[in-house]
């Protein structure tokens, strides 16, 4: 059963521009996993790489119905990719299994998380 489904798009210039001026936001939004990914990559990719992970934690704190802040903070939620390169929500604070899905135009990233609980 679906107990939350959330949104998110973000403007990757806008994200690029954060990141530029305050280099702890990577550390502030990514958790260590995600951080090595990151810093595997480089140019656009790396823009989308942290573009989609902090589109993606919106997106699940708003399935939660709490939004980011005491209840669900960025560390609380890793998203890694799989053997395949398919994103996966490998740890979080629900108790039911989280969908991610994250998308990318040449300017912006979309991601939907939903929540499922039980059969």
């Amino acid at each position: 059963m679906i107990y939350g489904t959330g949104i998110d798009i973000t403007d990757l210039g806008r994200v690029k521009d954060v990141v530029a001026k305050q280099p702890l936001f990577l550390n502030k939004v990514l958790t260590p996993g995600e951080l090595s990914d990151y810093h595997a990559l480089s140019g656009q990719r790396a823009v989308e790489f942290i573009a989609g992970r902090w589109s993606a934690k919106e997106s699940y704190s708003k399935a939660m119905g709490t939004g980011i802040g005491a209840e669900v903070g960025f560390q609380d939620v890793e998203v890694r990719d799989n053997a395949a390169g398919q994103p996966i929500v490998v740890r979080h604070p629900f108790t039911g299994i989280a969908h991610v899905s994250i998308s990318h135009t040449a300017t912006l990233v979309m991601t939907q998380v939903i929540l499922e609980r039980g059969k």
